[in-house]
Order: C-alpha cells, then sequence, then structure tokens
C-alpha cells in the first residue's frame, strides 16, 4: 500500500506516466504484484485501489482456532488473494506485460532462487505462458502467512526469502544479461517501510530461544539493507534513489496496516522526494519494449 501510493503521488504531482521512464522493473513480494499491475497496464492508483480495496478481504479470518492453527499451517487461505488477482488481472499471461519484469520467488523443492522474466531476451521461451494471477501468487506467498505455490511440478514461496529488496537483481539484470554499461543505469528502489528494532543482548549469547523471536526479521533486513549498499557501490550515489522510511517499531506490521497513516507517510515521502525523482529519472524516456516471444492475445 505505501509502495503504491508513492508512486501514485509522483505520478499525481510529476503530472507523469512513471512507467514511462524506466525500461525494466523488478518486484519482490507485494512488490511483484505492484510490477505486474505496472506491467500490465495498471496505473500506479488503480494498484493502490487494489490494495484498499482487496487487503481486508485478503487478510480476514475470524477463526477462534486461528492462532492454535498457524503452528502447522499459513495464518491464511491462498484462495481471497487469488480470487482478488484475478478480478484485476484476469486471463492475462505474463508476457503480456509491456515493461520488462523480473519477479522474484524461491524454489523449496530445488532449494534454488527462481526467477520469473519476461521474454526480453530471446532465450527466455517458458515465463511468458504464465498466467500473471500464478506469477503473483508464487512471489508474494510469504511463508507462515500463505501456503507455498505447487505450479508445474515447482513448490514456490515468497522471493522475499532471498530477495527483500530486489534492487540488485534489476542492477544484474541489466548490466548481465541486457549488457548496459554501468555507467547508463539509474535506479529507484522503494520499499515498503522499515522499524529498526532494540536487539536485545541476549542475542549475543546465541541459542535457539534467543534467536527465535527476530531471526526471520533480522536476516530479511539484512539482505535488504546488503543490496541496497551493493548497488551503492556499484552505481554512483546521484544515480540512485532509495525510498524506504523508518517507522515507528511495530506500528506496521504485514498482515494489519492503518491504511490512512500509511498513505499519509507515502504522501509525505513523494513530496520530499519529488525534485530528486525528477532530476534522476524524469530526462529519460524508455523506447517501447518489444518481446521476444510475443504473447497471443484473445
Amino acid at each position: 500500500m505505501f509502495s503504491a501510493a508513492v508512486l501514485a503521488r509522483l505520478e499525481e504531482d510529476l503530472d507523469m506516466c512513471i512507467t514511462d521512464h524506466f525500461d525494466l522493473i523488478a518486484g519482490t513480494s507485494t512488490g511483484g504484484i505492484i510490477a505486474l499491475g505496472l506491467g500490465l497496464g495498471m496505473t500506479p492508483r488503480q494498484v493502490l485501489e487494489f490494495y484498499t480495496d482487496h487487503g481486508p478481504r485478503v487478510f480476514r479470518d475470524g477463526s477462534r482456532l486461528r492462532g492454535v492453527r498457524h503452528l502447522l499451517r499459513a495464518k491464511y487461505a491462498a484462495a481471497p488473494l487469488r480470487a482478488a488477482l484475478t478480478e484485476v488481472f484476469g486471463q492475462r499471461t505474463f508476457g503480456e506485460s509491456t515493461k520488462r519484469l523480473v519477479i522474484t520467488s524461491y524454489n523449496v523443492g530445488a532449494d534454488d532462487v527462481y526467477l520469473f522474466r519476461t521474454p526480453h531476451l530471446p532465450q527466455l521461451a517458458r515465463d511468458w505462458r504464465e498466467h500473471a494471477v500464478d506469477v503473483a501468487m508464487a512471489t508474494s506467498a510469504a511463508p507462515t502467512y500463505l501456503p507455498g505455490l505447487a505450479h508445474g511440478g515447482t513448490r514456490l514461496v515468497d522471493g522475499g526469502i532471498w530477495a527483500n529488496n530486489p534492487a540488485m537483481v534489476a542492477l544484474i539484470e541489466a548490466a548481465g544479461p541486457l549488457g548496459l554499461p554501468l555507467d547508463t543505469i539509474r535506479i529507484f528502489s522503494l520499499g515498503t517501510t522499515t522499524d529498526v528494532r532494540h536487539r536485545s543482548r541476549r542475542l549475543d549469547h546465541g541459542g535457539v530461544l534467543p534467536w527465535a523471536r527476530d531471526a526471520v526479521e533480522i536476516l530479511m533486513r539484512a539482505q535488504s539493507e546488503s543490496a541496497t549498499k551493493q548497488i551503492r557501490h556499484l552505481l554512483s550515489n546521484d544515480r540512485i534513489l532509495r525510498l524506504n522510511p523508518t517507522v515507528p517499531t511495530g506500528a506496521l506490521v504485514l498482515d494489519k496496516v492503518d491504511a490512512d497513516d500509511l498513505i499519509g507517510r507515502a504522501a509525505h515521502e513523494s513530496r520530499v522526494s519529488s525534485p530528486t525523482f525528477t532530476r534522476t529519472f524524469a530526462d529519460h524516456h524508455a523506447p517501447p519494449y518489444l518481446p521476444h516471444h510475443p504473447a497471443r492475445k484473445g
């Protein structure tokens, strides 16, 4: 919701179509859903409305046994999210994207990273056939919150397992397979807010119990910060805009947010960052993307 709101306000304040200024969009988890929406022609405002309208229904479970069930199964069923995504994406395929996309997931069965890539290179001959809804379900299957996606013999879960911040994934795709010189690349890295927590000194002593509560959050934050610092080492600071503001500890969690507060934060951040955004990205107009394996419509 925060990320979509930032994009929506930037578009409205700067009177532009934001995707016109970017050649490649990478996304993980909810960012993967946003990337898919933008690639399939949704405006950031429409993506934001998707979250505000459907979010409460996706993360709704009145069962008194939810806490007990959560010990062994996902906190929420996949069906409400799939229904919401189908409402906006329909039966459209990943290959119908009008932008180059890289969407992250993780293959639990093969114990390996998994990328969905639009056919922006001749050898990318498989993923374009996938339904956009399935790609969205795969990238957003957050462990413990939503069940993984069993698809085509693979067992896929949220890409945040390894690419919580996909900025480095985007940079590698641009500089590696797409062959762009580093000095021509500019990156807008948009997070979902973060909180910096007090780390108990009990963690210094190791042990399962002291680390059980904080391990996942620490690992995901470490990966995100690592990706940001790596791209800053490779690119000059004037070609990177990282937007991921700090919020009070515990103020926001994945499945329960104050929409007005979150959208208000997004309005503030977009207002502050709009001069830098304009200076860094507005002068670039992305040429039309021509896929190597055009999707068949109808």
